[in-house]
C-alpha cells in the first residue's frame, strides 16, 4: 500500500469517526436484509404482544365480560401496519411486517389445531 492510498484509508476512517453517534450505522441504512428482517419480526411481536397488552390494560380496568365483549376491538391495530405498506418510505418494512403477521397467526392456528387434535383423540 502506498502512501497516497494509507492516506485515503485514513481521511475516510477520520470521516466515519466525525458521524454523530445518534444517526444510525451503516449497516442500518443500507443493508439489504436489515429491513425486512426487523419488519418479519416486527410482525411476529405484534401478533404476539398487541392482544396481550390490550386484554391486560382492559382488564385492570373493566370486568371480564367487558373484556370478553371489546377484545374484537383489537383488529383496529391492524391499521398500523397497513399505513406502513402504503407510506412509499416504509412500504417494504410494512409488507415483510405483514409477512411476519401470517405467517405468525398461520403458524400459531395450525399448532392449536393440531394440539386440539392430539388431545381430542388421544384416548381412542
Amino acid at each position: 500500500m502506498n502512501s497516497d492510498e494509507d492516506t485515503e484509508v485514513r481521511a475516510s476512517v477520520a470521516e466515519q469517526d466525525d458521524q454523530p453517534a445518534d444517526e444510525p450505522s451503516w449497516w442500518h441504512r443500507d443493508h439489504p436484509t436489515f429491513t425486512a428482517l426487523s419488519g418479519f419480526f416486527s410482525g411476529l411481536v405484534f401478533v404476539l404482544l398487541v392482544p396481550a397488552v390490550f386484554v391486560g390494560i382492559l382488564s385492570l380496568m373493566l370486568s371480564n365480560n367487558r373484556v370478553q365483549e371489546l377484545f374484537p376491538l383489537v383488529l383496529v391495530m391492524l391499521v398500523v401496519p397497513l399505513f406502513l405498506t402504503l407510506s412509499h418510505k416504509t412500504r417494504r418494512y410494512g409488507i415483510y411486517m405483514w409477512i411476519g403477521i401470517v405467517t405468525t397467526a398461520v403458524v400459531v392456528a395450525g399448532v392449536s389445531a393440531l394440539v386440539l387434535y392430539v388431545l381430542v383423540n388421544g384416548e381412542s
